[in-house]
């Protein structure tokens, strides 16, 4: 999908780095100008100051509810590629105010438009024809996405937005690994990698867009429900081009907690019944399943993945780009969101470091967007937040620790599984951790080389080891279903490769031939250094199975140094 929009000069905003222009006469909401600055911020801030803009940040459901409001007054339209920006702004314009708006590439020309009143986009709707086509039927289904008809002459090609349409994925490894070359100090490359790879605003409102364009076919036969993104999507840890998960909520509906009167009469709903919820869940899932597939517009190769663990709809909505999941009574998985929001929020290195691990383990292959043996986006995010709570001091506080702060407002048990924790960002007090981002990054390839994966569970909920209560090879404890392991599909070797690995990165992250910049000029590309280096192919042989690597004496070698190193950071301590 490629992306294109134009903001007015005071909309620009770090944030939005992602080579993508905006325009309109909004302003990004207070908090994400605090969250632009904070990540920005240099590393090292004391624990006063970091407090400050923590408090100042909004709730994971504050902002989804900012969101939510801005997808209800949009509408999503697709253009001729040569459509005058002026004409198209003056033509919409007729009807109300328009906030924001920007353009993107996915299958032709589209344009999100949000207006400032749900009036205006009302009477733009009032006004909007159905297609008449004459060999052809149309299924009736009026929603809000739109094409832009030019009933006379065509838009002359110069007529046309100088803007031009800019990659909404992320770039090309190579073309990374260049860029972080030029950078100065590892810590730049990190940030840069960050900013490269993040969603953007317009990717974020085009999410939200879509999740609302959905809601609006479930409605017809659930109107109170709510379409809601989760997953990287809103958790902070989502790159461009990610998956869209969301989750179908009909719990919200009113009369759920009504309260019985002692006596006189008293009125209930008939419904169906089901054996289960999750029959309820698999019912709900199959008939917006088909109906997506036979009214939703721009909705192709609809799956309804009934039988799963957690029943889902699949499918691609080609006019945003998006592969989508839809499910329902999906609660943990919310709450997971959420935890990893938060986590995002409390520290900027959060985000930087989960971000470079994740790019470095899809570059070698760690992590993959097929099913298998490998370790999946989540169970690495986890590990680095399990790593952050073992620093000296502690980066990130226990999921026991947010537990322990919650007030009664914060209290959320589903389905037997403890879900509590608090939401209060002002009631978490950081200690004073002012590592950079470069020696964080080394630590966790130390941290991982040398880890007991043998015989210890990783637990963020305790912030240490525990033993492993289950044979696998890596054992990873679900935050909030304590009893389930969510890497119980990664294998020895796919483990044996994580640690080789992470003990080459530690390696050449202590070499000073690959440690220090080399810059480059503009008729030859720079030499890679640093992170870069580690994104390259890697250069440790026999990691491929556990049997091959113990013979290779070269992982050896590397894993002496990684034990004499740390020995030497020990006895410095000391």
């Amino acid at each position: 999908m490629r992306l294109s929009a134009s903001f007015g000069a005071a909309m620009a905003s770090t944030l939005a780095v992602c080579r993508l222009h905006m325009k309109g006469r909004g302003s990004l909401s207070k908090c994400l100008q605090k969250v632009d600055t904070f990540l920005h911020r240099t590393i090292g801030t004391n624990v006063v100051a970091v407090k400050e803009e923590r408090e100042g940040c909004k709730s994971l459901y504050g902002v989804q509810a900012a969101r939510q409001e801005q997808a209800e007054r949009s509408v999503l339209v697709s253009c001729h590629a040569r459509t005058n920006e002026k004409n198209f702004l003056k033509y919409l314009s007729r009807h109300g105010d328009i906030n924001k708006y920007f353009f993107y590439e996915s299958y032709g020309m589209y344009a999100v438009v949000e207006f400032a009143n749900r009036e205006s986009l009302a009477s733009l709707l009032e006004e909007a024809a159905i297609p008449s086509i004459s060999h052809e039927s149309m299924v009736p289904f009026k929603s809000r996405l739109l094409s832009l008809r030019n009933l006379g002459s065509a838009d002359a090609p110069n007529q046309r937005s100088g803007q031009q349409c800019q990659p909404q994925t992320t770039i090309p490894i190579n073309e990374l690994i260049q860029r972080l070359s030029r950078e100065e100090s590892i810590e730049q490359q990190i940030t840069s990698l960050t900013d490269v790879y993040q969603l953007t605003e317009e990717n974020s409102r085009l999410r939200f867009l879509v999740c609302s364009l959905l809601k609006d076919i479930a409605a017809a036969y659930f109107p109170e429900c709510t379409i809601n993104p989760f997953g990287s999507s809103v958790n902070g840890f989502g790159k461009l081009g990610c998956d869209l998960d969301m989750f179908l909520d009909v719990d919200g509906i009113s009369g759920r907690n009504a309260k019985m009167p002692k006596s006189g009469l008293w009125l209930e709903y008939q419904m169906k019944r089901a054996s289960s919820e999750r029959a309820v869940t698999q019912s709900l899932l199959s008939v917006i399943g088909d109906c997506v597939d036979q009214f939703g517009p721009g909705c192709v190769g609809v799956q309804k993945i009934l039988n799963a663990r957690c029943p889902l709809v699949r499918f691609a909505h080609q006019p945003s780009g998006f592969q989508c999941d839809l499910t329902a009574n999906n609660r943990v998985a919310m709450k997971s969101t959420e935890l990893l929001y938060l986590y995002g929020e409390l520290d900027p290195r959060v985000r930087h470091l989960v971000f470079t691990v994740r790019c470095w383990a899809r570059a070698h292959g760690i992590t993959s967007s097929i099913p298998g043996a490998w370790i999946t986006n989540f169970s690495l995010t986890v590990m680095v937040l399990f790593f952050l709570q073992r620093g000296s001091p502690p980066i990130i506080p226990t999921l026991d620790h947010l537990r322990d702060l919650a007030g009664p407002g914060d209290k959320n048990v589903i389905e037997g599984n403890d879900c509590t924790f608090v939401s209060d960002f002002s009631k978490i007090q950081l200690l004073s951790n002012t590592e950079t981002l470069e020696k964080l990054l080394c630590e966790f390839f130390e941290f991982y080389s040398t880890f007991a994966f043998n015989r210890m569970s990783i637990s963020i909920r305790k912030g240490n080891e525990q033993n492993k209560p289950e044979v696998a090879p890596l054992h990873i404890q679900n935050p909030f279903e304590t009893s389930l392991n969510v890497s119980k599909n990664v294998n020895a070797t796919q483990l044996d490769r994580f640690v080789a690995l992470c003990q080459e990165s530690s390696w050449l992250l202590h070499q000073s031939d690959t440690n220090t910049p080399r810059g480059g000029n503009a008729e030859k590309a720079p030499t890679p250094w640093g992170l870069a280096t580690l994104l390259m192919p890697s250069q440790v042989a026999g990691i491929k199975g556990r049997k091959k690597r113990r013979r290779e004496p070269a992982s050896e070698r590397i894993k002496s140094l990684l034990e004499s190193l740390k020995n030497t950071n020990q006895h410095k301590k000391s």
